[in-house]
Formats: C-alpha cells, sequence, structure tokens
C-alpha cells in the first residue's frame, strides 16, 4: 500500500468520524423536552416525582431522548402508545415519545448489566441480547398491568357507585351533584373509579356535555361495564327517560353480572386445580415407592 493510499484512508476515516461527532455535538446541543406541567399528565409527573426514586435519576435523560424520537416518522405507533397511556390513567405523566425513549434506556440498561454479568460468567451473547430485549418490553409490561389494575378497580367499584349515584338522584340531587357526592365520599384517592369519575366531573364544569364527558370517560377505560353504563346513561338522555330510575336497573344487571363472572371463575378454578394436584400425587407416589424401586434395581428386593 503506497503512502498515498494510506493518507486517503486516513482522511476517510477521519472525515467518517467528524460526521459522526458533528451528529452527535447537534442531538447534544438540542434541549430536553419541558416537563408537562399541567392537566392530568402534569400531575401525575409531579406525583411520582415528588417520592424521589429511580425514575427521578432517569427522567431528564429520557426527555432528552424523547426530543430526539420526536423527529421519527412514526405516527401510527403515537397513536397507538397514546391509547394505552390513556387508559392506563396516563402512567406516569408519559408522552408516547417519552414511552418510546424509556424503552431504550431500559433496553440499554439491561443490555449493560448483561455485558458486566457476561465478564464475571460468560453467559453467552445470545443472552446479552436476550437481556436487551426483555429490558425494551418491561416499559410495556408496566403498562398493561396498569391497564388492568385500573379496569378491574372500575368494574368492581362501578355498581356501588351507580347505586350511590341513583340513591342521591332520587333524593332530588342532579346527576353532576350525585357524581359529586360519590367522589367526595369515597376514602381511597388513587381509586381508579374515583379519578374517572373526578375527570368526568372537570370535564362537565370546563363546558363539556354529558354525553360528551361520558363518551370520554368509556374511551379511557373501554369495559363492558362501562360501555352498558355509558350507553344506558346517553340514551335516558335522549329519550326522557328518569335516570335515576334507568341507574337503578343497570346497577343491577351489573351486580349480576359480576356474581356470574365470580362464579365462572370459581368453576374455572377447580379444573385449574387438577394439574398441581396430579403433580403433589405424583411426587408423593415417587416419595413413597422410590426406596422399593432401588431395592428392586439393585437387585435386593422388597
Amino acid at each position: 500500500m503506497t503512502p498515498a493510499t494510506q493518507l486517503l484512508g486516513f482522511l476517510w476515516v477521519a472525515l467518517v468520524a467528524g460526521a459522526i461527532l458533528t451528529v452527535i455535538y447537534q442531538f447534544a446541543l438540542t434541549p430536553a423536552d419541558l416537563q408537562p406541567d399541567v392537566g392530568l399528565k402534569g400531575l401525575k409527573r409531579k406525583a411520582i416525582l415528588d417520592e424521589q426514586g429511580l425514575f427521578n435519576v432517569i427522567e431528564p435523560l429520557m426527555r432528552w431522548l424523547a426530543r430526539r424520537i420526536a423527529s421519527l416518522p412514526i405516527q401510527d405507533t403515537r397513536d397507538g402508545i397514546n391509547t394505552q397511556l390513556r387508559e392506563a390513567g396516563e402512567y406516569l405523566g408519559l408522552t408516547a415519545d417519552e414511552y418510546l425513549a424509556l424503552c431504550v434506556l431500559s433496553s440499554l440498561m439491561l443490555l449493560v448489566a448483561g455485558v458486566v454479568i457476561d465478564k464475571l460468567t460468560s453467559i453467552g451473547g445470545i443472552v446479552i441480547l436476550m437481556f436487551a430485549g426483555f429490558g425494551s418490553i418491561i416499559p410495556h409490561m408496566q403498562v398493561s398491568g396498569e391497564i388492568e389494575r385500573r379496569f378491574k378497580q372500575v368494574n368492581r367499584g362501578l355498581p356501588h357507585a351507580i347505586d350511590l349515584v341513583a340513591l342521591t338522584m332520587s333524593a332530588g340531587l342532579d346527576f353532576p351533584g350525585a357524581l359529586r357526592q360519590v367522589t367526595e365520599k369515597t376514602a381511597d384517592k388513587s381509586d381508579a373509579l374515583y379519578e374517572e369519575l373526578t375527570r368526568i366531573l372537570q370535564e362537565l364544569e370546563l363546558g363539556r356535555t354529558r354525553k360528551q364527558a361520558l363518551l370520554a370517560f368509556a374511551e379511557r377505560s373501554p369495559t363492558e361495564s362501562v360501555r352498558d353504563f355509558v350507553s344506558a346513561v346517553v340514551q335516558a338522555e335522549e329519550k326522557g327517560n328518569p335516570l335515576a330510575e334507568v341507574l337503578q336497573i343497570q346497577a343491577t344487571m351489573l351486580r349480576m353480572r359480576r356474581s356470574i363472572a365470580a362464579e365462572e371463575s370459581a368453576a374455572r378454578a377447580g379444573v385449574l386445580m387438577m394439574g398441581p394436584l396430579m403433580l403433589i400425587f405424583c411426587t408423593i407416589m415417587m416419595i413413597i415407592l422410590g426406596p422399593f424401586a432401588v431395592n428392586i434395581a439393585s437387585g435386593h428386593g422388597i
């Protein structure tokens, strides 16, 4: 290789390195997104930051990375993530880009952990990649678990809340006043149903119609119980039926549905217990017959 060729190779490497460093420098100069400070996202973000946990450490880096992800043309993905976050009660006050940034950071953290473990135990490259892949889905698992928890709380508390609303409306209160009475008497302020009813009241105070506020509730908690409740209230309002009577019927139907679901779960539990019981039975038989089998195999007889 001639000196001229070597010089051209060095210049090429220098240009590529300079371009990479320039891109990194431009990324570094771009400021991070601002923290959400209004609405439900702002309240959720402030609450989690006040806990002074691990999220406080990674939150600035997450916002910085989210600013870079914001330029990617993945609007359909963002729409799907926003739907999940809305159903999760605006989990951690995240935006769609921050959620993606959190997935990237989680993947990198477990990738580093996998590399460190590999240096100590030589687990192999495949396991390291599995670490990184698992890290990328941890935020999704957290959000999915939050969605399931909220749906269970809403379905569990909705019949009782509807009963109270119907009772207070029969005593002379209007629908917003009845909802306000239910929320004021709620002991657990972190309950998902309390948050949803409070949000309905806030939207009514901001000028949205009852139908719009209830349909938004059905979008945030798209369970069968919520859809039936919203449909019953909207139809009663449109047709002029007495809302208190409609709510009493709806509460009775929801309680019956919950009882049927509990009976079905109890029936399935007996079938699901057959597998563990068979394993326990086989283990006991092995413990009892094991010594005899060893004696026979060794030629000593019983």
